[in-house]
């Protein structure tokens, strides 16, 4: 926040009633004469009092459908001349010299519907408000930019801060940046055939859409305006009919069709320019109806350009959607971390879903025990608490792996501690090359293979499943988690059971 700030105005602070609000006969409007004239030259003044040359764009606006000022709007948006490159050369972080700032200043003044703050970071801003208010501020208290302001008749007053200084609408919500995760994750999804459309926003009501396949995501990228705001849409519909039916009865939204030479073109209308609208496509390949009210715009994900530095120094607001809050989370998590959560299901097919604050992660069977298990069910329920290490923290496909036995102690070590011990155990499954028997006296006890001792030899010929057998544990491999056995002594459970019978 800058030290030194001003409320710069042409309304005389006399002709204020009680409440401050200015009660005076000047207009509200530019003069487009001397007294506009006179803004400018004290906001030249004020910047070569700070020293600065230069001033960066911040938050640009373009208005949209509806002109939201008191003057007839203009063509070009008041931008006209000032960019080469067009309207995208008006977007965040763009420096204008001293002279493009003062004509970005005129055009706010006349509220030609382009507006932005202008600032130089630590040293200078000047701030356009509604009603002919300039707010000036600086890191200096610019005596002579005060003495020059007032000999041309317009008022100075000192602030503590602008009221167009920079305030998010939620300070805990972090805007995702388009980084190499990001990329990673656009392409991914479009590979699975999960979306195909860019939007690029890169001033308030002004955008563009770019169509998305395999092969051109990297030539996009690289046309991208700086600091744009990025969301990835799920594709347009090639059923132009259908797409027209999501049409509301009122309300602005942004129609999005592609024609037959594969140009994109989106258009913002409310609801009396429907008709227009859809009459002009009738022979697009594909169209979509996109909401423009926050709550019900629903992108699969959204994003913003760093800087070439990496540094991401936008500041645009967003609804986060489902993608993004998963992002956020992710960031907190790492490799290694022990965390808690609820088990939420059990699918058919093993995995267990684990809820960890939000976010569903996932546990497979070899993850759940130390010990052999039928079905994730001998080990969990849903709605049991249970605390798991992060196996992994995949940003791109927004996975994240547990292992609910890595925070228990393994029990291997103790089990390698056996070797050369006799013990006694049911056989629980015969192979062609041995039979595994239990050499724990637990339902989930961990199992031994006994080889055969002839390559031609078949164990079913004189052991059967149940079978005891006495073993003796010869080998715990801790790497390949194994356990070997040999024979010592069987005792045939069904010749005891002829003989009984």
């Amino acid at each position: 926040m800058l030290p030194y700030v001003y409320r710069v105005t042409k309304y005389d602070p006399a002709d204020r009633d009680e409440h401050g609000s200015y009660v005076g006969t000047e207009p509200a409007v530019s003069d487009h004469g001397p007294v506009e004239d006179a803004y400018l030259q004290a906001v030249a003044a004020f910047a070569e009092a700070t020293g600065v040359d230069r001033l960066a764009i911040r938050e640009p606006q373009i208005g949209g459908v509806v002109h939201f000022g008191l003057e007839p709007p203009v063509d070009g948006h008041g931008l006209a001349g000032l960019f080469p490159a067009g309207h995208a050369g008006f977007h965040d972080g763009a420096l204008v010299s001293i002279t493009a700032g003062l004509e970005l200043v005129r055009a706010m003044l006349r509220d030609n519907g382009a507006w932005c703050r202008l600032e130089a970071e630590g040293a200078f801003a000047v701030h356009v408000g509604w009603d002919q208010y300039l707010f000036v501020g600086s890191s200096r208290p610019c005596g002579a930019a005060l003495a020059r302001t007032r000999s041309l008749g317009l008022f100075p007053e000192r602030l503590d801060a602008s009221p167009y200084d920079f305030a998010p609408d939620d300070p805990q919500h972090e805007q995702r940046p388009a980084d190499a995760d990001f990329w990673a994750r656009l392409c991914w999804t479009v590979s699975s055939h999960r979306a195909t459309f860019l939007e690029e926003t890169y001033a308030a009501n002004a955008s563009r859409w770019h169509r998305l396949t395999r092969d051109n995501i990297e030539a996009v990228r690289s046309r991208l305006t700086p600091r744009a705001q990025l969301a990835v849409w799920p594709d347009l519909l090639t059923d132009v009919d259908t797409a027209m039916a999501a049409l509301p009865e009122e309300g602005l939204v942004e129609i999005i069709w592609e024609d037959e030479d594969g140009r994109i073109t989106g258009t913002v209308v409310d609801e009396t320019g429907f008709e227009a609208v859809t009459s002009r496509i009738p022979r697009a390949s594909a169209a979509g109806v996109v909401s423009l009210t926050t709550d019900e715009r629903c992108p699969l994900f959204t994003a913003v350009l760093p800087d070439s530095d990496g540094v991401l120094r936008a500041r645009w607001q967003t609804e986060p959607t489902p993608s993004d809050r998963n992002w956020a989370f992710l960031k907190t998590l790492r490799r290694g971390q022990i965390v808690t959560g609820t088990v939420t299901a059990i699918a058919s097919f093993g995995v267990t879903f684990v809820d960890i604050g939000g976010f569903t992660a996932m546990i497979n069977i070899p993850e759940l025990s130390w010990r052999p298990l039928d079905h994730p069910s001998d080990v969990v329920s849903v709605g049991q608490e249970v605390t798991a290490e992060v196996l992994d923290v995949d940003m791109v496909r927004e996975r994240v792996p547990l292992s609910l036995r890595a925070a228990q102690e393994d029990p291997w070590p103790e089990v390698a501690q056996r070797v050369g011990q006799v013990v006694t155990g049911p056989v629980t499954k015969i192979v062609p090359f041995g039979v595994f028997v239990r050499v724990e006296d637990r339902e989930d006890g961990f199992e031994g293979l006994v080889h055969t001792s002839r390559p031609d030899e078949s164990p079913d010929d004189v052991i059967e499943v149940g079978d005891v057998l006495t073993v003796k544990i010869i080998d715990v491999d801790l790497v390949r988690r194994r356990i070997s056995l040999s024979c010592v002594q069987a005792v045939q459970d069904r010749v005891r059971r002829s003989a009984r019978g």
